[in-house]
């Protein structure tokens, strides 16, 4: 497991103790989530889940950029970069490649459904209880895992800032994210994501701006003028430049497809394109969601090269970087390059506003899991709404106190956790999305029969390799070690995917095709006729349940 709390070698990043400046900048800037939270505080279901229906796409794209980038975008892909090399960049390709399938493939498509969760889609598209049983509590493994990352993060950020120690920065931060998003729902989250977005931007870009320009490497566009540093750094560590010195070619494709559909099956993602006022505004959220996005991967390699040559020249060789130095080598660059204390502290701010942002999201779509799908759908079909927020409100609660534990001592690097996740969101649920979206004839039995495949692989290979850290009595390493190097635990979705798929399209058609109403939802997905605000698939239909002519 990683060093969570003590750096081995002493960069001096957490010897301050407490820092005034960026504690109050960090004070009142939570002081502002939790009034935003409170101002647009929710007491109706579609407020809770899907933001009333009622955000435009640019501020859309925003939440999006914030919702997904995380702790893990903007800390851990600089340090992925810097250790890992030229293998480290398939964490930007593929969280990137990933959008592109959501712009063609699912935004408007799952926006015209218009449900409230991911799970809603399965368990209506599906006809299946089961469906959506299974659904919802991947949803909530994922969140579970993705969380864990995201407190780690937080916990480093809390150090640096208050001077405390790692495990009292993890409960600190969580309990305040866990008591915003309990109190504002996804209309209040989404306020704040498009206002943490701002803020993790702005301070991820102030940080790599001012290192270039004190240290002399770059000016206006550091995003490519660091060229020189990269030169140095592969005369170090070939891995750096040169693809695959250190790792293998299949590992390499199996990251990437893996964060590829995993940036499509992740329930906190998909459930941004049911806030969305149309399905038009749904397609340029995803538009600007990527462009948002791109301004901070295309300066995490830059940080990498920044980072690893101020380490060097600074600390001690870069590739026996703890891995908790590595996960705050954002920070750590700016600390590295002496800048004034409150700019690296408005830096690990916006680590901070980024950890809130994908938290918050992850919380209401593990409630609305919880609360929606299994609790109404489920168990009470005619549960008030306040029984509803009840149940949702009490997930948040409990998942949190569980991940909040279990972040004291993660099992990985950040971007390694996040991967974990991703995987599972690909593995499991994005082909009975993208299937259920484009082809009509998928049947229950299909989908339940590739979503028990997908846990197979997907988690699956997460307990293969995490199980025997948390087991004494194993040996440390992967329980199947053959296993863990075909399907590895953040690189599942290579061999899922296609065996999810595969059962799914086998089991569909030696069974009885879905009901014509089922049809007619699907053929409504990819309607050119515009849909009003509230109006759903089956609100609209309009052509009977005839087949088509194809």
């Amino acid at each position: 497991m990683i060093e969570a709390a003590v750096l081995e070698i002493n960069t001096g990043l957490f010897d301050g103790g407490f820092k005034l400046v960026p504690a109050l900048t960090l004070t009142v800037m939570l002081a502002l989530f939790l009034g935003v939270g409170w101002f647009f505080r929710v007491a109706a279901v579609d407020d809770m889940w899907v933001a009333g229906r009622s955000i435009g796409a640019i501020e859309n794209g925003m939440a999006i950029a914030a919702n997904w980038m995380s702790v893990a975008a903007y800390l851990g892909v600089a340090s992925t970069v810097a250790l890992l090399g030229y293998f480290g960049l398939a964490y930007v390709v593929g969280w990137t490649a990933g959008y592109f399938i959501l712009l063609i493939f699912l935004a408007a498509q799952f926006r015209r459904f218009g449900k409230y969760t991911a799970p809603d889609f399965v368990g209506d598209r599906y006809y299946s209880d089961l469906g959506r049983a299974i659904a919802a509590s991947t949803t909530l493994l994922i969140a579970f895992v993705y969380i864990i990352a995201q407190g780690n993060g937080l916990g480093l950020m809390a150090q640096y800032i208050f001077g405390v120690s790692y495990e009292v920065g993890v409960i600190l931060l969580m309990a305040i994210t866990i008591g915003y998003v309990a109190l504002s729902g996804m209309l209040g989250a989404t306020k704040n994501m498009a206002l943490q977005y701002v803020i993790l931007i702005g301070a991820f870009l102030l940080g790599l701006y001012a290192t270039g320009w004190t240290q002399g490497w770059s000016t206006v566009v550091p995003f490519v003028e660091y060229g020189e540093q990269a030169t140095a750094m592969a005369e170090i560590e070939r891995q750096y430049t040169e693809p695959f010195q250190d790792a293998g070619y299949y590992h390499w494709i199996a990251l990437c497809v893996s964060l590829i559909a995993g940036t499509c099956g992740l329930p906190h993602v998909l459930v941004r394109f049911y806030t969305a006022d149309n399905e038009r505004n749904a397609r340029w959220a995803t538009v600007w969601g990527l462009l948002f996005t791109l301004f901070l991967f295309l300066g995490t390699t830059a940080y990498a090269a920044f980072g690893s040559l101020l380490y060097q020249d600074n600390v001690g060789e870069y590739t026996e970087m703890t891995g908790t130095e590595s996960d705050t080598l954002v920070v750590l660059t700016a600390y590295l390059a002496n800048l004034p204390e409150w700019l690296v502290g408005i830096v690990a701010a916006g680590a901070i506003a980024a950890g809130l942002a994908t938290t918050a999201g992850l919380f209401i779509s593990a409630s609305s899991a919880a609360a929606h799908d299994i609790y109404t759908n489920l168990y009470k079909e005619d549960a008030t709404a306040r029984e509803q927020l009840i149940v949702g409100r009490s997930t948040i609660l409990g998942l949190g106190v569980i991940v909040t534990y279990l972040a004291l001592n993660p099992p990985a690097l950040i971007a390694e956790v996040v991967g974990m996740s991703f995987a599972l969101a690909g593995t499991v649920l994005f082909p009975v999305f993208f299937l259920g979206l484009w082809w009509e004839d998928a049947t229950r039995e299909g989908a339940i029969a590739g979503m028990f495949v997908g846990l197979f692989f997907g988690f699956g290979s997460i307990l293969n390799e995490i199980l025997p850290q948390y087991v004494a009595a194993l040996s440390g390493e992967a329980i199947f070690p053959t296993f863990a190097m075909i399907v590895p635990a953040t690189s599942s979705s290579l061999v899922g995917v296609p065996a999810v798929m595969l059962t799914i399209i086998v089991v569909s058609m030696v069974t009885d095709d879905p009901p014509e109403d089922v049809k007619r939802l699907v053929r409504q997905c990819h309607s050119p006729e515009p849909m009003e605000t509230m109006q759903s698939a089956e609100d609209v239909a309009t052509d009977g349940g005839q087949p088509t002519d194809e």
